[in-house]
């Protein structure tokens, strides 16, 4: 399946901008890199890509982004996005150089693992009433992206992450997948607990983790300058 895509910029090692769970490409127009070049897909189901009844694990998703990129790139992924750039630096890894993951949607812990059946569920029977429910409230121009993303789309993404065989949502499938990867890893969340546990996993020399305690899920729409600044100054110069 081949996604909609839109890139801009030109200079500057490649940035794949991977949106999370029921967004759009749109999303990564907040965000001002300059001239560098930018790829920003729709991903499967998502935006103006086609919408086909499966294929939306990661890896899927992943593979999708594959004909997109004719070198290895940052790979930039938030949320859902974060499982998609992760499985694309594993499954391939001549094509990302380095990853930088934002409130990412793995590590779920005990708490959160209790949660996902009957989430799981609520998404198969409402689709995206369901979505904006559990998600709470989202920045406008995000909501509307999720409002217009099929049912199936959404509950297929969540069951991908989390409950089909080969999910690494979940923390103790979280560790084992995330030791796979072998790139520098900026890890960039906003949750203390979720970054102690990130900053203790093993990983290459250059990884770091930072946390935004103040920041809420969408941090780098939250602050899009201090955002861009980070990764920027770590591998886009």
């Amino acid at each position: 399946m081949k996604p909609h895509v839109e890139t801009w910029g030109h200079d500057g090692p490649p940035l794949l901008l991977v949106h999370g769970w029921g967004g759009d490409h749109r999303t990564w127009r907040a965000l001002d890199f300059g001239e560098h070049r930018v790829i920003a897909p729709d991903l499967r189901g998502h935006g103006r890509s086609p919408a086909p009844d499966g294929g939306y694990r990661p890896v899927d998703l992943a593979r999708d982004l594959v004909p997109l990129l004719d070198g290895p790139v940052v790979a930039i992924g938030h949320s859902m996005g974060a499982q998609v750039v992760t499985a694309l630096a594993v499954e391939y890894p001549e094509l990302v150089r380095a990853l930088v993951v934002i409130a990412p949607a793995y590590g779920a812990n005990e708490a959160e693992e209790r949660l996902i059946p009957a989430r799981l569920a609520a998404l198969r029977a409402e689709g995206a009433g369901a979505a904006l429910r559990q998600l709470g409230p989202l920045p406008g121009p995000i909501a509307g992206q999720l409002a217009a993303t099929p049912g199936h789309v959404l509950a297929e993404c969540y069951a991908g992450m989390y409950t089909v065989p080969g999910a690494f949502g979940v923390r103790r499938e979280s560790e084992r997948y995330l030791a796979r990867r072998n790139c520098p890893v900026l890890a960039v969340h906003n949750v203390p607990e979720a970054a102690r546990w990130e900053a203790c996993l093993p990983g290459h020399s250059r990884s770091a983790t930072v946390v935004w305690p103040e920041a809420g899920h969408f941090l780098h729409l939250e602050q899009p300058e201090r955002f861009v600044d980070v990764v920027l100054s770590g591998w886009g110069r």
